[in-house]
């Protein structure tokens, strides 16, 4: 629902397409069609104009003394004139002219109907009962002329019609997907986990069962997330609190137990201490599926505060920023114990933009194609078999504030930078 201004520009752009090729092919279509009228009505203008000259010739209307005649100057190339006239004898000699027509005739031998010459279109008829021939012609080029400004004046027609049929299907669209939009600024305000949150009447009744779907969705949704949270509320009292007395009774042992057995004891507490860690960080994801409570928090002093044993953190500039301090606390813990299990003693936690976290390691680190397939997969969110928990949950984090989590190239060691705003977006 939210990609309806592009669908909106790619059904214009397709109208704008199709308008186009229906105009040209409208044209194309008037074109042959036209071709062949014109090319018609000119045949029977030329013929009604041999008619008529024929007619004037046999009463003697048009004479020598009209100096239509054969000292008239003729053109170098015979179409000095679009128009013009002849009068051949029964020897093929030229009798009579019009001003400009070839100097030789039209045919060199009898042709009757109509004819065609290099640059002359000719009707030729007989003149009474003496075998003259009258032979009237127009030129190609005119004829030519006369059928491009037909094609021109009908492609024009066809194009305008395209544009104005495209401007009314853009139009129309646009009103037929104002509904759509409406229903997707309304989704985008609907909270399904409010008391009462609805959608309201659907503007078309087309759009009503899909309305119906969406809405029944949101309340599936709703009741899922009020189970998860119900969950979450017993599990935090249920988990904690027996992993607290585990870590107690093995903090006991350690100092009761003979010498040989505490380092194996150790390790049993230490594995506690890192599960304690990964059901804090789950807890309170799912506790920020309800709401985000941003505010502002000290880096210096979450980082301070974080329970990791056997690892420096280093925050050599103070700096603040909006976040959820529980996700946030969760996020890094989750990537500090991922750099203590990888073998780093120190870590630098620093602030190189707002709303920006970034965790720099002296760690082994992992190679440069390792990375671009773990960066790809956050990109993705396709963790599953991908990656280990700790980046999992800290993409998860940064995506809750609306940003992401990137690995940036850095020589040596592990990086691993928390957005967490959505103007944060990677250069």
């Amino acid at each position: 629902m939210t990609r309806l201004p592009s669908i909106r520009a790619r059904l214009a752009r397709a109208l704008l397409g199709w308008s186009l090729v229906g105009g040209v092919a409208v044209a194309a279509a008037v074109w042959l069609v036209v071709h062949h009228e014109v090319d018609q009505l000119l045949d029977d203008t030329l013929q009604a104009s041999a008619e008529v000259l024929a007619v004037l010739l046999t009463n003697g209307e048009i004479t020598t003394a009209d100096r239509w005649d054969l000292a008239a100057p003729a053109s170098a190339d015979g179409t000095g004139e679009r128009f013009a006239w002849q009068v051949v004898g029964p020897a093929g000699q030229l009798l009579l002219r019009s001003p400009h027509a070839p100097a030789a005739p039209l045919h060199a031998a009898v042709a009757a109907g109509f004819g065609q010459t290099p640059h002359w279109r000719t009707f030729g008829m007989r003149l009474g009962q003496d075998r003259r021939m009258l032979y009237v012609a127009q030129t190609r080029a005119e004829r030519g002329e006369t059928q491009a400004e037909v094609a021109l004046s009908s492609a024009l027609a066809a194009l305008a019609i395209g544009l104005l049929g495209h401007l009314w299907l853009r139009a129309r669209i646009r009103h037929e997907l104002m509904p759509l939009q409406a229903l997707s600024q309304r989704l985008a305000e609907h909270e399904p986990l409010e008391g009462g949150a609805a959608l309201g009447a659907a503007e078309r009744a087309e759009l009503a069962p899909m309305q119906s779907a969406i809405e029944a969705l949101g309340q599936r949704l709703a009741r899922r997330i009020a189970h998860e949270r119900a969950f979450t509320a017993h599990a935090a009292h249920s988990l904690r609190t027996p992993l607290a007395g585990i870590d107690a009774q093995l903090a006991m042992a350690l100092r009761e137990c003979p010498p040989a057995l505490q380092p194996r004891l150790q390790r049993v507490r230490d594995a506690a201490t890192r599960l304690q860690r990964v059901v804090r960080a789950l807890l309170a994801l799912f506790r920020s599926g309800a709401e985000l409570r941003r505010e502002p928090v000290d880096v210096a002093a979450l980082v301070a505060r974080l329970p990791v044993d056997g690892l420096t953190v280093e925050v050599p500039t103070p700096s603040r920023l909006e976040a959820d301090a529980d996700l946030l606390a969760a996020a890094l813990l989750n990537l500090m114990d991922n750099s203590l299990r990888c073998g780093a003693r120190r870590v630098l936690v620093t602030v190189p933009r707002p709303q920006t976290v970034l965790l720099h390691d002296d760690g082994p680190g992992v190679a440069l194609e390792r990375r671009g397939e773990l960066q790809s997969a956050l990109d993705q969110q396709a963790y599953e078999s991908r990656m280990g928990l700790g980046l999992m949950l800290a993409d998860l984090v940064a995506r809750a504030h609306g940003g992401a989590l990137v690995l940036p190239e850095v020589s040596s060691g592990f990086a691993a930078e928390l957005r967490l705003g959505e103007n944060d977006a990677r250069p």
